[in-house]
């Protein structure tokens, strides 16, 4: 019963907030934004790797929620409508890249790549344990820079679905409403996606001396590891 309750008031702050933001309130998108501008820009980095890209394409997301939002008919929830067309635009954003960046050559390229990584890897070392010897900072930096590449390599639709679920911690039944697909769809696509990801990392595991008795991390237990 408290969960209903708990349901039924979620739902009714929600409605507060859409009709303010149909309305135009300043505050209200403001909200939305702190709110949402993290989850959404690390969403759409892990999608395009690249910092510049993704801070662009997080700004379009915006811009495309703002102007949509008259017409939101609150069929989805708003999170799950917002991560809709987060995955749109960093999807689009890929494509083009692939079409015409791939065919560019300039002196700045290796570094710009590296750059982003490292970008993405500095987000996350504002939550890491300020008690860390170097030793450790430097191995967590390794360790997830190398989950992070790995998991670019495994292949769509089975890397955006693990991201939604190991990294953003979506429920199942958000991440089929967001991909538009069925609960079982998403199950069978996290479960394929994390192994992909486990047998790209079984040979980084063994250096790290998992071997014998020492089982390897699970997909699962990796992207936890980027996600900190």
């Amino acid at each position: 019963m408290s969960d209903l309750a708990s349901a039924i008031g979620i739902h009714s702050e929600e409605a507060a907030l859409i009709s303010e933001l149909k309305a135009g309130s300043e505050e209200a998108y403001a909200w939305l934004i702190a709110q949402y501008n993290h989850p959404i820009y690390s969403l759409v980095y892990r999608i395009l790797g690249d910092a510049a890209e993704a801070a662009d394409t997080t700004q379009e997301v915006f811009l495309k929620v703002f102007r949509g939002m008259r017409n939101f008919n609150g069929h989805a929830s708003l999170k799950t409508w917002m991560y809709r067309i987060a995955l749109h635009e960093a999807s689009n954003r890929r494509r083009w890249w692939f079409r015409h960046k791939s065919q560019e050559v300039t002196i700045e390229g290796d570094t710009r790549e590296a750059a982003g990584e490292q970008g993405g890897t500095a987000l996350k070392q504002v939550l890491a344990d300020p008690r860390d010897s170097p030793f450790d900072s430097a191995a967590q930096r390794e360790l997830r820079a190398r989950v992070e590449a790995e998991l670019r390599m495994v292949s769509e639709p089975f890397r955006t679905t693990v991201i939604l679920r190991d990294i953003e911690e979506l429920s199942y039944e958000e991440i089929a409403e967001i991909m538009q697909t069925s609960l079982g769809t998403v199950k069978s696509r996290v479960t394929r996606g994390r192994e992909a990801l486990r047998k790209r990392l079984e040979k980084f595991a063994h250096e790290l001396g998992f071997s014998g008795e020492r089982e390897a991390p699970a997909g699962a237990q990796w992207n936890r590891e980027v996600a900190k």
